[in-house]
């Protein structure tokens, strides 16, 4: 008889963010993904509930990939008891080293600032983990080659296959005496601009999908045309552009847009800021790993040499003075926190400037109630009236919709037992969930929140 072999779904149920699998075999527990929640508040909240599980009884956290909705958590769980292993693609190792302590840096800075203007609710406002905590869970790492696959205690096997997305991005099949269940993390684009397609997947029993634009294609449209649209029109008007952008993928593929558009006389030769340390610190990284996405050395040069590093809170602050016509990208790409918040109080309120998202804008965060139309905007406890020119470019966006999806599945041999679709906003997994029925005649179910299913070879 077979040892119980299941699955918990913790986070990313009717949701974008807080990715969590508990997957319990024989008398072992392990993670996949341990994310943080972000978006509506009362999603939000869940990141300081207590945890369905007891931290110190998992054995090890594997990690799809580097992003914070994936990867945040990891200090608060390891504050909370975790001492275990985290294993991860050796590029997703090299992205929390700067994800995670900048994560942690930003926590303590909103809660000096919530503490300095008074408009937190708690008193004193406190961080979910420091940056000192974040770099301690950085030991707990241990990283593998991308096709790897690690043997983990009681006979488990973990695989992991790369699926575009972002830098280090894999889907985790799992097998446990015969039987296996593969998590897909986040899936990348067919035809990303620098990033390969994701890699087919082995035939499994168990299929967990992500489904953020379950209900949606990406718009057919020149996104390069898109972009030196908008910047001659602010240009012009002699405002700024904002571009708030995901510190890992989205800010590297906008950079590599605006160098081909300024080498091909599309837009002014006008000054490109890239304001995150975070950003920074990943685009280097991006620069040395060109093994893993399309551009070449020569085109991270151009790049690098087109863009002014921001680095300091000072230089920062001084951005915010400068008047002229400038493109400023900064973390993070929903507008949830970071530098960001500081360049949005400064250019939305006037109606030179624009605003530019560049993707998947999850509910509940400031790039969702912009992108629809707020006329007043909350940042740090005040209102900002929003006169800027909003708009957002979601063909930028690194998931895959659900016919790139559809299609990629169709190249896994075999048919699974039954898919979980996770991942996505209510409405884009139920979409998801007819697509995959109708289309492929899959067995196919949308678990709720801390939804257990047992997994059996039958």
């Amino acid at each position: 008889m077979q040892a119980p072999f299941q699955v918990q779904f913790i986070g990313a149920t009717g949701t974008v963010t807080g990715s969590k699998y508990l997957v319990k075999y024989d008398r072992y527990k392990i993670l996949i993904d341990c994310g943080l929640f972000q978006g509506i508040k009362n999603i939000r909240r869940r990141n300081w509930n207590e945890l369905p599980f007891p931290a110190a009884a998992i054995d090890a956290v594997l990690l799809t990939h580097a992003h914070i909705d994936h990867s945040g958590f990891l200090p608060a769980l390891m504050k909370d008891g975790f001492h275990g292993t985290v294993y991860c693609s050796e590029a997703t190792h090299a992205l929390c080293k700067v994800l995670l302590p900048d994560a942690g840096f930003l926590q303590e800075e909103d809660a000096k600032y919530a503490n300095k203007k008074k408009f937190s609710k708690h008193e004193p406002a406190e961080p979910l983990y420091t940056e000192e905590d974040a770099r301690k869970v950085l030991k707990l790492f241990k990283h593998l080659e991308q096709g790897a696959t690690l043997e983990l205690p009681g006979g488990m096997k973990a695989t992991f296959t790369p699926t575009g997305h972002i830098l280090g991005a894999c889907a985790i099949r799992l097998e446990y005496q015969g039987t296996s269940i593969t998590f897909s993390g986040d899936v990348g684009r067919s035809n990303d601009k620098i990033m390969y397609p994701p890699q087919p997947l082995a035939a499994t029993d168990y299929l967990v999908v992500e489904s953020t634009y379950g209900d949606r294609l990406h718009e057919e449209i020149d996104a390069e045309a898109a972009i030196a649209d908008i910047i001659n029109r602010t240009a012009n008007r002699g405002g700024i552009v904002l571009m708030p952008a995901f510190a890992v993928g989205r800010a590297q593929l906008v950079l590599h847009i605006l160098q081909k558009l300024r080498a091909e006389n599309r837009i002014p030769t006008m000054p490109v800021y890239l304001n995150s340390p975070m950003a920074i610190s990943a685009t280097q990284i991006f620069f040395d790993r060109a093994d893993l996405h399309k551009l070449t050395r020569d085109d991270c040069k151009r790049m690098d040499d087109m863009t002014t590093y921001i680095k300091t809170v000072e230089e920062s602050i001084e951005l915010n003075n400068r008047k002229y016509p400038s493109v400023i990208i900064s973390a993070s790409g929903m507008a949830s926190g970071g530098r960001v918040l500081h360049h949005l109080k400064t250019l939305v309120g006037d109606a030179k400037n624009s605003v530019l998202f560049l993707g998947y804008q999850a509910a509940g965060t400031r790039g969702d109630a912009l992108t629809h139309g707020a006329d007043h905007i909350k940042i740090h406890g005040q209102y900002f009236p929003v006169k800027a020119e909003i708009a957002n470019l979601s063909a930028l966006s690194s998931h895959g919709d659900y016919q790139e999806i559809s299609e990629w599945l169709k190249k896994m041999p075999g048919k699974p037992k039954k898919v979980f679709i996770t991942h996505g906003e209510a409405c884009a997994a139920d979409a998801m969930r007819r697509h995959l029925k109708d289309e492929l005649h899959w067995d196919v179910e949308v678990p709720e929140y801390l939804d257990i299913a047992l997994l059996q070879n039958d």
